[in-house]
């Protein structure tokens, strides 16, 4: 089965995109985090891939980075939590915040991703295994961004000023603008910045 698949993103849609591999579209099923990042970016991209085959059918479900496949993975090992539900927990969390949400028995955080509800984040939280997952993904910089300094001039500090104007406070501010430099790069233009970073604050 397939691991991972590199090529262009033709088309995104509700909770999905087709990814053209050298002439041939394949519809992969993406969390809503992913497929923002996917459509911040142009060119060839390459999705980590997951597949589910059923009586009926053969999905393919993707993902940028091996930490959100490997939540996925887990979440799927939940009673009732199938592949569509952990897409909607990681539209919701980003696997670092899922894993601080768990270790800390956060239900009614992780209840009010939309599409959880209570009882499904009950399950979650209270899965041993899921808490053996969590165990060293909780730290404050389990998401890769959490220690990253900001240059002290150019693109970056304008965005974050751009926010700030906005209301943002100045950590959140500059929390955004690192995780939406981590996905695009340092070289990325400045309204791209401003525009990945307003996602990122809203989640």
């Amino acid at each position: 089965m397939f691991a991972s698949l590199t090529g262009l993103v033709q088309s995104t849609g509700d909770g999905a995109c087709v990814l053209d591999v050298n002439g041939v579209g394949y519809l992969v099923s993406c969390s809503r985090k992913t497929l923002d990042r996917l459509t911040a970016k142009e060119g060839v991209q390459r999705l980590l891939v997951e597949t589910r085959v059923a009586q009926d059918s053969i999905t393919l479900y993707g993902f940028l980075d091996a930490a959100e496949r490997d939540a996925f993975r887990a979440l799927t090992q939940v009673k009732t939590v199938g592949p569509q539900k952990a897409l909607l927990v990681l539209s919701g969390l980003s696997p670092a915040d899922l894993a601080r949400a768990i270790a800390g028995k956060e239900r009614k955080r992780l209840g009010e991703v939309k599409g959880v509800g209570a009882a499904t984040a009950t399950r979650i939280v209270d899965e041993p295994a899921m808490q053996k997952w969590a165990v060293g993904k909780a730290t404050p910089d389990a998401d890769g961004v959490g220690g990253v300094e900001l240059p002290s001039a150019g693109s970056a500090q304008d965005a974050v000023s751009a926010l700030l104007n906005l209301g943002l406070k100045r950590p959140e501010a500059e929390k955004a603008v690192a995780k939406a430099m981590k996905a695009l790069g340092e070289e990325v233009d400045l309204n791209a910045l401003i525009t990945a970073a307003l996602r990122e604050s809203a989640r």
